[in-house]
């Protein structure tokens, strides 16, 4: 990968810029951060002209490295005020990297109302003018461009949401079989395409040479290593495919950690109708499809692709963290309805996590009975209007608490948490107070240890876990940053092999001589740049912190609170890094 894609939304100007020397090395969330560190005034608010979006494929993306074709976007956050990277999987991040594009860097703004199309082939890159596409959904966003443009080309978009500049917009990227589902949902970055007047960008690979490879006996032989470990390990080689990431939810409530009803439990009673085991067996007597890749090239294959009852397409994918949120937050255990609240997020363009931790909160400002689905339908379909009451749930859980005087609102930096309960998993909880993105289970995966004895076997209940939480958080990012689906981390944390694996496919790429030591170096440099951005925006130790009511509510069926010493959060992020 050579260049750098710039447009501005100004003045219409596209533009292929040389890679700087200083960026040659990195790629993924080492690159976009890097870029909103050295492009973007911090204290800028992030849906005017100063914030820009940045969109990088990783290191290996687009190459034959196994389950590697995530792509990066960056930006200033709409919704924690600091730098943000959410990644996602699908086919645009590959095509990307084989037109030989580092980055694309959006700035500046248009005329207010104006949207347009940015189209990315071979032949260069151009805007159009995508004004009849204003405010559609990105079913019939993505069905439209493939008639237009050709079947198989990839679709980045924004729904309702983004237009709207709502604060839980995600940007979406479609998968093979052009489904908009795989998501970079988390912090509002749908909002800052939004506020850049871009509706959708369309990426033709056709006639592209591919990815440049330094070193290819290197790298095939790091590639042989991951995906020899990725095919051994039983996560990733069986439990991922047959079951889905959903697998967890039998996992996390047995361990009482599975957030209910508004992080007011850690069980579910109704755990068992949404659990992976019960969506592979539905899923497969409809006819849907289980072992789904999200993009080519991938061998975990946790997706799926979900049907109704009369054998009829629903939605893909149905993940963990969408079952739980729409689901088990809400105290939801119909999964035709969370399929259909599925849907709506990916449609409207809104991160499910976001949206279902928001729809719980409302839940418990009295706006609907926890458990009633046809009203969380009827709530989320308000959001896709732009009503009042849609632009306060559009904006995210800690906008709605505010707006109704819920103090139950379990958000860090006003981003919402995951489906992991922090006063029965400590690590998890320090790994969401401290990450430079907010609330965030994938800046820092502990749960691998804690509750899975992957890596290793930590005492969740343990509340000293600032060096786990910074190791991780340091790992995560180089993962990140290569372009590889964080779910490698199950194999190479157990299979020595399959690490060195990673690391080799990563010199292959870009002739580098890094080694596994220099994984956690490389991840604490990346992440200083972030947490000085973040300090500069104007966040500081309080603002790594948990919610107050953490602290007073004793979680069942523990009865559990959060205990972790506020010196234990500061140390994650004391340490020095080599210049």
């Amino acid at each position: 990968m050579d260049k750098i894609l710039r447009v501005n939304m100004s003045d219409g100007s596209v533009k292929v810029e040389e890679v700087p020397e200083k960026y040659q090395l990195l790629g993924g969330r080492a690159l976009t951060s890097s870029i909103v560190c050295d492009e973007v005034v911090p204290t800028c608010h992030p849906l005017g002209p100063y914030n820009k979006l940045v969109l990088a494929p990783g290191m290996v993306t687009g190459t034959s490295a196994p389950s590697s074709g995530r792509l990066s976007v960056g930006g200033k956050s709409p919704l924690t005020g600091g730098i943000k990277e959410a990644n996602a999987g699908g086919i645009p991040g590959q095509k990307l990297a084989r037109l030989g594009y580092k980055a694309v860097i959006i700035e500046g703004q248009p005329e207010r109302g104006k949207l347009f199309l940015l189209k990315i082939s071979t032949g260069g890159a151009e805007l159009v003018p995508a004004d009849d596409l204003a405010g559609k959904g990105m079913y019939e966003i993505n069905k439209t461009l493939w008639e237009r443009y050709g079947e198989g080309t990839g679709i980045i978009g924004i729904g309702p949401a983004g237009e709207m500049m709502m604060r839980n917009a995600g940007i979406s990227c479609n998968d093979p079989e052009n489904g908009p589902g795989r998501y970079a949902g988390r912090g509002g970055l749908g909002a800052v395409m939004g506020s850049k007047g871009l509706k959708a960008i369309v990426v033709d690979d056709t006639g592209a040479a591919g990815v440049p490879v330094a070193n290819k006996e290197l790298f095939d032989q790091g590639r042989k290593k991951l995906a020899k470990a990725l095919t051994t390990h039983d996560v990733t080689s069986k439990t991922l495919p047959s079951y889905g990431t959903a697998a967890l939810i039998n996992v996390m409530n047995e361990a009482g950690g599975l957030p209910t009803r508004n992080f007011s439990s850690g069980r579910f009673e109704g755990a068992d109708k949404i659990s992976g085991e019960t969506i592979a067996e539905v899923t497969t007597s409809r006819g849907g499809k289980m072992g789904h890749p999200c993009h080519p090239g991938c061998i975990i294959k946790c997706s799926n692709i979900i049907n109704k009852a009369d054998g009829s397409y629903h939605v893909a994918p149905l993940e963990y963290e969408s079952d739980w949120a729409l689901g088990a937050n809400c105290g939801i255990d119909n999964l035709d309805d969370i399929a259909e609240l599925n849907r709506l997020c990916n449609d409207i363009g809104l991160d499910t996590i976001e949206a279902g931790c928001t729809l719980a909160v409302a839940m418990e400002a009295g706006l609907a009975e926890f458990g009633d689905s046809k009203k969380a339908i009827e709530l989320l379909k308000e959001v896709g209007k732009g009503s009042p009451l849609g632009r306060i749930l559009g904006n995210g859980t800690a906008f709605t608490a505010a707006a109704f005087g819920v103090t139950r609102c379990p958000t860090v930096k006003e981003q919402a948490m995951p489906a992991y309960e922090p006063r029965a998993v400590k690590g998890i909880g320090v790994t969401y107070a401290t990450s430079t993105m907010g609330a965030d289970h994938t800046s820092g995966y502990t749960i691998a240890p804690e509750i899975l004895n992957v890596g290793g076997d930590v005492d969740p209940a343990d509340p000293n876990k600032a060096e786990l939480a910074r190791a991780f958080q340091a790992t995560t990012m180089f993962i990140d940053s290569a372009g590889y689906c964080l779910f490698i981390a199950f194999a190479i944390l157990d299979i020595a092999e399959g690490f060195e694996g990673m690391v080799e496919s990563v010199n292959g790429v870009l002739g580098t001589n890094w080694t596994t030591d220099d994984v956690t170096k490389l991840g604490l440099t990346w992440l200083k740049k972030e947490r000085l951005f973040n300090e500069a925006a104007g966040l500081t130790a309080q603002d790594d912190r948990m919610p107050e009511f953490m602290k007073y509510e004793s979680l069942p069926p523990h009865d559990t609170k959060w205990d972790v010493d506020d010196r234990v959060l500061d140390a994650v992020h004391s340490y020095t890094v080599e210049e």
